[in-house]
């Protein structure tokens, strides 16, 4: 930076500084927003921008630090990270994402990233949810949040919602519950398709007249009866986006494939249908993906075989089937049913490694000695032909009575995969073993009680050679030698958590007596996790902790960018060991077989494409089972009004308590309105509710006792009220 020039005779530089610290400050103001305008990408803290206007005493500094977060609060700034700014390149036009809300708080969010930004109703132009709109963005009135309107909408995202039919003598509309859509969907009388009053139906929102106040609509289906088990799971599907039945023409080229494998099949592949193998699966499965094998070797070690279905043999990149695989991404399972990736005839027949039947894997096989170390690996097309179908519960009687078909071999995998479990916790893996809540369900779909489905030995003999293949299969293609170019793969990747997250979980702990280390190496860190699990197995609050704990860490994705596996303590880890349910373990496939071949590194930003798709897919899948086992509970429940249970409570907001019932788990909640006795006022930080004037407080973890007040279906919320 030149200097700058005095008049007269040049003077010391002590006077030069002095003078600067006198800089008026509508001059200061006016120099850092120069400095910011002039550099609209670069990012500075005070004192770079102290130095780079010319301002060098420490108070005047302070007066700068004013004027940055004065700045910031004038969105004229943005505040990247603590005490670092940057240039708010939101000009009076701008382009982003529109966001509805059925209670009317509407909001923008920039391309260019920055805060979200209110559009009143008025001015939202009837823009739906997830729309990339063009705003204009209003000078902003003192005091008031930022505002804008939409000028155009520049892509439309899927307008389909899912509601019921109310349907009059001489109009009819759809009305949902969707919590981005506060209007009633108008829906032209000739274009019911069918529909009777009260059906539930998906309608695709076709316009939305500018002075209307009721978007028009088409019906795509009618999805039958409100109440009717069938059309309920099916608009759970359908609110996610999720296919709820399969496409004729894709069952009828599922159809058309031959079950015969050709002899040339099985003599290019290695023959493991005279060795020791079984499958051990969920008592209601069909889609049997992994089946183990093992026999002893002739120096006394033991070969185990990880047999997965050979699915990319049948489903060829491109085709139909593939087509449509991609889309789905994933099976979804909800409460009474699964909705597979791919059709049934592959998923249930020809790829399942059904007992007594030969069936194409791709394996891997491992040679180990009795402490489990691996002597050797290789990864291999096979042929197998299954012994034995055992459910887990068949596998954990052989495991306690040591009796049963098979019971030598089901034993020494036991034992094995205990070492291999062992291990894995000594290296810094997390001990999440958290139960299922499952439903006994009718033959109309009512469930009759609730349980709880926890993980045993048979289950971890499965899950740790699972594991183990998707490792060595992660670290075969990831693992390079110095000098050679990495190529691209799909890995399956967790963060390390949130340091904030994990330090507010072990504030809130600390007052049910628990200790959480949150700081130190990632060893130290995850044995302090595992110790505080494994202390509040079997207390009142063990489900509390455990589900803050699972949301104290980040999402495991999917990512051809490999950072490891935080969770698993894994630095390379992928999916290969489920093919018929999951898309990215059939990319894993090809991409083995590819790069065996020795054949060249696939695009990586298209595959990066597909991991995020994979991703996204998944998480809906799982939003979707949620919201099936929320419906479940709320129907088990709607018999029990009036019933007073203990409970604890699960979540505070600022518009309740959320109340977890000790007997079964299902939740409800505490409307705030119903906390009549004071003005409750939600400390976010703290997890709590503190009234005004007596100061009683709500805390998460506390146990409380409710009384059952109403339970809402379409809403699929129990309502609670304190019990007096």
């Amino acid at each position: 930076m030149s200097k700058k020039k005095v008049s007269g005779n040049d003077k010391p530089a002590k006077n030069k500084s002095h003078e600067s610290k006198r800089m008026k400050k509508e001059l200061m103001v006016h120099a850092v927003s120069e400095l910011f305008h002039k550099e609209p990408k670069s990012i500075y803290n005070y004192k770079q921008v102290s130095k780079l206007i010319g301002v060098e005493g420490q108070v005047q500094k302070l007066q700068v630090l004013e004027i940055l977060y004065a700045m910031t609060e004038d969105d004229i700034l943005v505040e990247t990270d603590s005490g670092r700014f940057r240039y708010n390149s939101l000009g009076t036009i701008a382009v982003g994402t529109f966001q509805r809300r059925s209670n009317g708080n509407n909001a923008f969010i920039s391309e260019d990233g920055g805060m979200s930004i209110r559009v009143a109703e008025r001015n939202s132009r009837h823009a739906m949810d997830g729309d990339r709109v063009r705003v204009q963005l209003f000078a902003r009135r003192k005091g008031a949040d930022p505002e804008a309107e939409v000028l155009e909408i520049l892509e439309s995202r899927d307008r389909t919602y899912v509601g019921i039919l109310q349907i009059s003598h001489s109009y009819a509309f759809l009305v949902t519950e969707d919590k981005k859509l506060a209007n009633d969907i108008f829906i032209p009388k000739e274009n019911l398709k069918g529909g009777k009053n009260g059906d539930k139906a998906v309608v695709k929102i076709t316009e939305w007249p500018e002075n209307a106040k009721n978007p028009i609509g088409e019906i795509l289906d009618i999805l039958g009866a409100t109440g009717d088990n069938n059309t309920e799971m099916h608009a759970i599907l359908a609110e996610f986006g999720l296919p709820y039945k399969y496409p004729e023409k894709v069952e009828l080229a599922a159809g058309n494939i031959p079950e015969k494998i050709p002899e040339k099949e099985f003599a290019e592949r290695e023959d493991f249908r005279g060795v020791t193998t079984f499958t051990i699966d969920p008592q209601d499965a069909k889609d049997f993906d992994d089946a183990l094998s093992l026999r002893k070797t002739a120096d006394g070690n033991w070969e185990v075989g990880v047999h997965i279905a050979d699915v990319t043999y049948y489903v060829k990149p491109d085709d139909i089937i593939d087509e449509e695989a991609i889309k789905r991404a994933t099976s979804v399972y909800l409460v009474d049913r699964t909705i597979p990736m791919l059709p049934e005839q592959l998923s249930n027949k020809l790829c399942s490694l059904r007992q007594d039947e030969e069936k194409l894997c791709y394996s891997v096989i491992f040679e180990l000695n009795g402490k489990a170390e691996i002597l050797t690996s290789r990864i291999v097309r096979t042929v197998i032909c299954s012994n034995r179908r055992f459910t887990y519960e068949e596998a954990q009687k052989i495991i306690e009575t040591c009796e049963g078909d098979f019971k030598d071999e089901v034993l020494k995998l036991n034992e094995l995969a205990k070492i291999l479990r062992e291990k894995r916790f000594a290296d810094g893996a997390i001990d999440f073993d958290r139960y299922e809540v499952k439903f006994e369900i009718d033959d109309k779909g009512k469930p009759l009680s609730v349980y709880f489905k926890e993980s045993k030995e048979a289950n971890h003999l499965i899950e740790e050679f699972m594991l183990l293949a998707n490792r060595n299969v992660a670290e075969t293609i990831g693992k390079t030698s110095k000098g050679r170019n990495k190529k691209t793969f799909i890995y399956r990747i967790h963060e390390q958590p949130d340091p904030d997250k994990i330090q507010n979980f072990s504030e809130f702990i600390s007052r049910f007596g628990y200790k959480l280390k949150t700081t130190g190496s990632k060893s130290e860190i995850t044995k302090s996790i595992n110790s505080l699990l494994d202390k509040a197995k079997g207390r009142p609050e063990q489900n509390l902790i455990e589900t803050l704990a699972v949301r104290s860490m980040q999402k495991a994705v999917y990512s051809t960018q490999n950072i490891g596996h935080y969770g698993l303590a894994f630095p390379f880890y992928t999916h290969f060991t489920s093919p018929i349910r999951r898309y990215p373990d059939m990319i894993v496939h090809r991409l083995l077989e590819r790069y065996t071949k020795g054949e060249r590194s696939v695009n990586q930003q298209e595959y990066e494409d597909y991991c995020n798709h994979c991703s996204a897919m998944e998480q809906l899948a799982a939003n979707a089972e949620r919201a099936s086992i929320k419906y479940k509970q709320v129907e088990f429940m709607s018999n029990k009004i009036g019933r007073v249970y203990d409970g604890v409570i699960s979540g505070v907001t600022e518009w309740g308590l959320y109340v977890e019932l000790n007997e079964n788990k299902c939740e409800g909640l505490v409307p705030m309105r119903d906390l009549d006795d004071d003005f409750y006022e939600f400390d976010e930080k703290n997890y709590c509710l503190i009234g005004k004037r007596h100061k009683y407080i709500y805390r998460l973890g506390d146990p409380i006792t409710i009384k059952i007040a109403h339970a809402n279906l379409q809403r699929k919320q129990l309502d609670f009220v304190l019990a007096e």
